[in-house]
């Protein structure tokens, strides 16, 4: 487990700042209560195996411990280099950009499933949407009981979205949470 170097950190900061904007600030100086310590540590980015972890330092510090090649993860893991360098974020990082999400969309019960299994969000299962998306901007996806479900990209602005028909689509299905029983042996 390493820390990101300069090149790995920018693209790992641009998709974040694309889901999370101005509120990356938060996410990186976010104080961490873990471990023996009385003054809170902070979190940081680690590499191991091509993966990119949110862990807090006093973990890192605890696993410097453990062979490389019996530490299998820490943290929770945000995204994974491909095998041509690119960033992706994964569906654990959930959570994380759940708290911080600039852009939110809200689906109807009748359309939770169909993103569920992978499908992109239509128009006509959007229960709310918020201002001033623009398109290609990320998108954190929740039911109407504000429970995350996943996240992708707006296919088109607030203001298209609102002349289009109901079977336009509005988000590109990036990850979901059903992706932890249709792929369990990938994560």
């Amino acid at each position: 487990m390493r820390p990101l170097d300069e090149q790995e950190t920018t693209q790992v900061f641009e998709k974040l700042h694309k889901f999370v904007g101005n509120n990356l600030k938060n996410i990186v100086e976010n104080p961490s209560h873990e471990g023996p310590d009385n003054t809170p540590g902070r979190y940081c980015f680690r590499l191991q195996r091509n993966r990119v972890y949110y862990v807090s330092e006093s973990l890192v510090k605890r696993a410097t411990n453990i062979k490389r090649d019996n530490l299998i993860a820490l943290g929770t893991q945000i995204g994974k280099f491909t095998k041509g360098g690119k960033f992706h974020l994964t569906v654990q990082c959930l959570g994380l950009l759940a708290g911080h999400a600039k852009h939110k969309v809200w689906l109807k019960p009748t359309s939770e499933m169909s993103f569920l299994y992978g499908n992109n969000v239509l128009k006509g299962g959007v229960g709310r949407i918020t201002e001033s998306i623009s398109e290609h901007d990320g998108v954190v996806v929740f039911s109407m009981s504000d429970v995350p479900l996943g996240f992708g990209v707006a296919a088109k602005s607030t203001q298209d979205c609102r002349k289009m028909d109901p079977n336009g689509i509005v988000v590109l299905h990036q990850a979901d949470i059903g992706e932890y029983l249709r792929m369990e042996d990938e994560l």
